[in-house]
């Protein structure tokens, strides 16, 4: 069985390694600092660490503030409070003065499970592309977590960097390039495209082997990256494969499938199918249960590209 991480897991650790070497790094966050996996920084690098409490948006102008004078910011909390109850202060003072904060936030999606619908954000990742100026990554693993996360620390600029709850397998090996903007394909297929991002990425390798013993071709890109999002490996795929599926942990509104629509309705129309969560709110229960009742396993991923 492959090894399996969350993200939220991988990023703490990367924050310590990346603060070693970045003494401008700051990290801050709103009281959830061991379900976040910021807590192994806040013993490393105490002096570089705010616990700012259950007070979001005040900690987001915060480090507006940090980050205006010149450091580099990572502040995190769930994405539900993150993208929902701050996104005026994220809006108003991050994006609109560009500064150098990095919103990384964990229990993002369906796979919060338990915490049930009012934690289980589908949100998030509509709302932060409509920022000007925000790049929007959303890891599929372990490896592309910590590689992306430095990347973004590197960057200039805001960022919202979406982590999940639960352990994942790992899509990548260390060795693999990833790339801040450009996606990748993991899998080549000549029948049609399942571009995912986040979880998703490991069911639509799933799906694509299923299919493949239907007989279907299946190309796997790795959207990890929404904002800016990839146009030229879209506009390769939907002309080459004519069929394009999208698969997130997130709604189908406003999401990967309608930034890939996006692309291809101006510049290569192809039919788009689109698997995610359907325009309803969650439920608690376990997450392997929850991504089957609202339609975001593998399964799904082949109903729809069959459909095609």
């Amino acid at each position: 069985m492959a090894e399996k991480m969350a993200t939220r897991q991988a990023y703490g650790k990367a924050l310590v390694e990346i603060g070693a070497e970045n003494k401008n790094l700051v990290v801050m966050d709103a009281d959830l600092s061991k379900s976040t996996m910021t807590n192994d920084f806040s013993k490393a690098y105490p002096e570089r660490f705010f616990n700012m409490g259950i007070a979001e948006q005040n900690m987001y102008a915060a480090a507006t503030g940090i980050a205006l004078s010149g450091k580099v910011v990572c502040a995190s909390t769930f994405a539900m409070f993150a993208a929902g109850r701050s996104f005026e202060i994220i809006r108003n003072s991050i994006g609109y003065t560009h500064a150098n904060v990095k919103i990384c936030a964990t229990h993002a999606g369906i796979t919060v499970g338990e915490d049930g619908a009012s934690h289980q954000t589908f949100e998030d990742i509509a709302l932060m592309r409509t920022i000007p100026g925000m790049t929007v990554v959303n890891p599929s693993d372990g490896v592309s977590a910590t590689k992306l996360l430095k990347q973004v620390i590197d960057m200039e600029g805001p960022a919202y960097v979406r982590l999940g709850r639960a352990a994942v397998p790992m899509c990548y090996e260390e060795s693999d390039e990833i790339v801040l903007g450009k996606g990748n394909m993991v899998k080549d297929g000549t029948d049609l495209t399942i571009i995912a991002t986040g979880i998703m990425v490991n069911e639509a390798l799933i799906a694509a082997e299923e299919l493949a013993k239907d007989g279907i071709s299946a190309r796997v890109i790795d959207m990890h990256t929404i904002k800016p999002i990839d146009r030229e490996i879209i506009v390769k795929a939907a002309k080459e494969t004519g069929k394009i599926v999208t698969a997130e942990e997130h709604s189908v509104v406003g999401g990967l499938g309608s930034a890939v629509a996006e692309v291809v309705t101006a510049e290569c129309p192809v039919k788009v199918a689109m698997v995610g969560q359907k325009d309803t709110f969650g439920e608690s229960g376990k997450p392997d249960e929850l991504k089957a009742k609202y339609g975001m396993t593998a399964a799904d991923i082949i109903q729809a590209a069959k459909s095609l």
